[in-house]
């Protein structure tokens, strides 16, 4: 099932959400669903409380794109987050160009460490505890800030959130057009 996607303004996303057991209620379906979800919106991560579900739960996925043709190959890497914790920051700083599916038309560059070391559980409810690099670790990282009801517009600087006040605006009233569905407030 393809979930909508809550949109900037919705108060879900400013939640921090709360953790979750092996018992959740249909939690394999809920990860297959999110990951639909996720490759549906051409999205490499999509967290639970942007389908309005304030729980700690995200998924990442990858698939190589080819520009040539505009289509996308199958998955090279895929990981389910399952109360995801960052427990240090490693490595320089850098900036890189995010967007958010929660806030169509707006990308940033957005300054993050370039590893992680991070606690999850997987969908098998094994417990990962590792230090992570690369687009991962920016993808989980940006996927964790939504769990403690963060989105990456919160990490620009004022004069940056001031030139696109009038883009998030639109983003907040639903004056955006996306090739998913949307929930708003």
């Amino acid at each position: 099932m393809i979930y909508p996607i809550v949109g900037l303004g919705h108060p879900t996303l400013r939640k921090v959400a709360q953790p979750i057991d092996k018992d959740y209620p249909n939690l394999e379906q809920l990860i297959a669903d999110m990951y639909e979800t996720m490759y549906a919106a051409d999205g490499v991560g999509l967290a639970a409380p942007q389908i309005d579900l304030s729980i700690r739960l995200a998924v990442i996925g990858f698939r190589p794109y080819d520009e040539r043709t505009d289509t996308y190959g199958p998955v090279s890497e895929q990981h389910t987050l399952i109360n995801p914790e960052i427990l240090e920051y490693t490595g320089e700083k850098q900036y890189f160009n995010e967007g958010c599916l929660s806030i169509p038309d707006i990308h940033e560059d957005v300054l993050r460490t370039e590893g992680v070391v991070v606690r999850w559980y997987d969908e098998k409810w094994q417990l990962h505890e590792e230090e992570i690099h690369g687009m991962f670790a920016r993808v989980a990282q940006h996927e964790i800030d939504h769990l403690e009801g963060k989105v990456f517009t919160d990490r620009l600087s004022a004069l940056r959130k001031t030139m696109i006040k009038r883009k998030i605006n639109d983003v907040v009233t639903g004056k955006v057009r996306t090739n998913y569905r949307m929930k708003r407030k």
